[in-house]
């Protein structure tokens, strides 16, 4: 057994059409998109006891693969996409415990725009919501807001750092007891204590201060997924949470001892920093049956790799088209190179050794995969995370209908109380608390 419980969350990729073709994926498709399917979702988790849920997001048309939406549009993969902050707001009004984490770019947004919405969330979940930061990895989305192509990658987290100095400032800009509200005095808010902010830096400048009160939590909950060296340096000195992404227990461990180790070079507590690594559980009512899904999948995958080559392109930008399928990786890994996710294409080559792109595509190339019966999978789990050291799972699925959520809500997750891993309720109100409790 594990000496501390550790935390549970939710990455969603998208606010978008999930598992439309799936026989589970109830009328019609559409329905997945519906807010009802969200709001059943975003209960679900909170009463499983689930730490926060993450609204991943991108704001363009993929076209990387042989140079065309048609396969992206064709399947609904990755798009449409809608806008996670307007479901956000009304997720919070159906739940009142789970963390809700927004996904908004540093390249896509304005500080005070960004600071503003952020913590107008706040203040609606009362004292509930995440930033989850992301610094762009797409040239289409930048062209989408009036630019030819993002900055490099190590100065898009030079932006970045800048944004989230500017954002938490005016956050800051109330002091917590600004709201006096006294009827008899007639003073609502005490001017004294509203500052302004004047940040000019070399990307950003804003006057301040918010025009709204501090959010509940003070600084909302901040979320980051950095993996290069220069993404490492950025989440260990900024992030609360941090998704881990690593297909293999050795690299997890590594991961979080070094942005622990990092963290203290900012000054910061090791134990500030909770790093969460993607899993994809695949249940079963038996280990066999759980199996077979897992190895039906990926023959599928292995006869036709064209969903998983468009979704590598969608993560780096590559048209892996152009690569010949039954040749080793390394020998073609000379001319891969991306300013996307320079973590996800390293770590596809590191990981291919002398495999084609063909198996590669049929292995495990998104968040590595805990196949079995619930309580297989509470034990593959817990073991994992005694090696690792904490402090917890994202739980990523390939799949996304109302049968794949209850394996894991009403299933999964109750094995895993059973041996004392998870939370079985809630002790505060705010985000935050929940996280650091343990």
């Amino acid at each position: 057994m594990s000496a501390e419980p550790f935390h549970l969350a939710w990455f969603l990729n998208g606010f978008k059409v999930n598992s439309w073709r799936d026989q589970w994926s109830g009328v019609g498709g559409y329905d997945l998109w519906s807010p009802d399917f969200y709001i059943e979702f975003a209960r679900s988790l909170e009463r499983a006891g689930f730490d926060y849920l993450i609204l991943e997001d991108s704001s363009f048309v993929p076209d990387a693969y042989q140079d065309s939406s048609e396969v992206y549009l064709k399947h609904a993969q990755m798009v449409p996409k809608f806008d996670p902050a307007v479901l956000a707001a009304m997720l919070s009004q159906f739940t009142t415990r789970l963390g809700i984490v927004t996904t908004l770019s540093t390249s896509e947004y304005q500080p005070y725009m960004l600071a503003r919405q952020i913590a107008t969330l706040d203040h609606m979940t009362r004292g509930r919501a995440g930033w989850n930061i992301v610094t762009g990895s797409s040239d289409r989305a930048a062209q989408n807001y009036g630019r030819d192509a993002l900055p490099p990658h190590d100065e898009r987290y030079a932006i970045a750092a800048e944004m989230v100095d500017v954002v938490t400032q005016l956050w800051h800009s109330w002091q917590p007891d600004a709201v006096v509200a006294d009827r008899e005095s007639g003073v609502f808010a005490d001017y004294t204590k509203v500052h302004t902010v004047n940040f000019e830096g070399r990307y950003f400048k804003s006057r301040g201060p918010l025009n709204i009160p501090r959010p509940p939590q003070g600084r909302p909950v901040l979320v980051q997924a950095g993996a290069s060296p220069k993404g490492r340096a950025f989440a260990s000195q900024w992030a609360d949470t941090i998704i881990g992404y690593n297909p293999i227990i050795e690299g997890m461990k590594e991961y979080r001892d070094s942005v622990r180790t990092m963290a203290l070079s900012h000054g910061r507590k090791p134990d500030d920093v909770k790093v969460l690594f993607l899993v994809n559980p695949v249940l079963g009512s038996t280990d066999a049956e759980a199996e077979e899904i897992v190895r039906r999948e990926r023959q599928e995958s292995y006869d036709d790799p064209t969903l998983s080559l468009a979704m590598m392109g969608f993560a780096t930008n590559i048209d892996f088209s152009k690569l010949e399928l039954d040749v080793p990786v390394v020998e073609q890994a000379s001319s891969l190179a991306t300013n996307g996710h320079q973590s996800v294409l390293d770590g596809f080559i590191a990981r291919a050794g002398n495999r084609t792109l063909r198996e590669m595509m049929s292995g495990d190339n998104g968040a590595p995969q805990v196949v079995g019966t619930p309580e297989t999978v509470a034990a593959k789990l817990d073991e994992m995370m005694q090696e690792i050291g904490g402090d917890g799972f994202l739980f990523s699925l390939e799949g996304m209908t109302r049968r794949h959520i209850a394996e894991v809500t009403d299933g999964l997750v109750p094995a895993l109380q059973r041996r004392g891993l998870v939370r079985r309720t809630y002790t505060h109100e705010h985000f935050r608390d929940n996280l650091f409790e343990f």
